[in-house]
């Protein structure tokens, strides 16, 4: 085994200079050609490109493409929308999120089983550490959006009272509400104010403004925001004024915010009993009885 890392390490090594040699030459050759007036050549042109440009990212774009249309349409939408409610973490794909997980299909149990191995167990124990590896697998990828999705929504619900004034004062003073909704998305950054940018995409791109909004209640799942983007519907549906609704909706919220405040101050002192009873109590019973209990000891003795 150490051969073997010795050996690597020395490639990775002799191959880093090697790079690093050729890149050296290429920025005097580019440099000489911009002093000089001389054009650089197509073939000096292709070896700035890094390796990774010229075969490694075709290849793994042609093989993408062709995962895409193996993947059934409603198996991508789902896995779509859960990464829609994630709020689409380091840009991925459903087709790179397919592929993730199959490595981690095939990486979790190789690790697992040589952990068992380095363990010395026996073939059944290593075979089971496998199969847990499999386990996680399947659970870690959704585990990881469903966490990113819930820490969306709880951000998403505190910034909900301070958007909903923001766009009841721009509709008060006078703009229109998707002027309005553009004027929430320039200044108040956030998740809803990406949802809403979205939003204004869409309908710039031919959709109508009740599929778009309705579209903000399939990524943003909290309650509130559901009713809020419905009553929207409803007052356009039946010409009621847009100012009086969000202002009824902003004191709702804010009525609800502070009722949520008052339920976790109320689960605080319950949360609190345990840590008492298994860390506190225990170090104050030691200090507290220790000595009386070593003196009972000694006089029985």
């Amino acid at each position: 085994m150490v051969f073997v890392s010795f050996f690597l390490a020395m490639v990775c090594l002799i191959y880093g200079l090697y790079t690093l040699r050729a890149e050296k030459r290429i920025k005097v050759k580019k440099r000489l050609a911009l002093v000089i007036g001389e054009p650089i050549s197509f073939k000096d042109r292709e070896e700035e490109i890094p390796f990774s440009k010229r075969l490694l990212l075709p290849a793994w774009k042609a093989w993408k493409r062709t995962f895409r249309k193996r993947m059934p349409g409603d198996k991508t939408d789902k896995i779509e929308l859960l990464l829609l409610q994630a709020g689409n973490p380091h840009g991925m794909s459903p087709v790179e999120y397919r592929l993730l997980q199959l490595l981690l299909y095939i990486l979790l149990p190789l690790v697992f089983i040589g952990y068992g191995m380095l363990l010395s167990l026996p073939i059944g124990g290593a075979v089971f550490l496998g199969l847990i590896g499999f386990a996680l697998a399947g659970v870690l990828p959704k585990f990881y959006l469903r966490q990113k999705a819930k820490a969306r929504n709880i951000k998403g619900l505190k910034e909900l009272p301070d958007v909903l004034d923001l766009l009841t004062v721009s509709l008060e003073a006078g703009l229109g509400f998707d002027s309005a909704l553009s004027r929430v998305v320039m200044k108040k950054p956030g998740v809803l104010s990406s949802e809403f940018q979205r939003c204004l995409e869409e309908m710039r791109l031919g959709k109508t403004r009740r599929e778009a909004l309705s579209g903000i209640k399939d990524r943003l799942t909290f309650d509130e925001i559901k009713v809020l983007i419905s009553h929207i519907l409803q007052a356009e549906k039946l010409g009621i004024g847009m100012v009086q609704v969000l202002r009824v909706q902003s004191v709702e919220v804010r009525e609800q915010r502070k009722q949520r405040a008052e339920e976790t101050a109320m689960k605080a002192p319950i949360k609190m009993l345990f840590p008492l009873i298994i860390f506190i109590f225990p170090s104050l019973f030691v200090v507290l009885l220790g000595p009386a209990v070593i003196q009972f000891l000694e006089t029985f003795q």
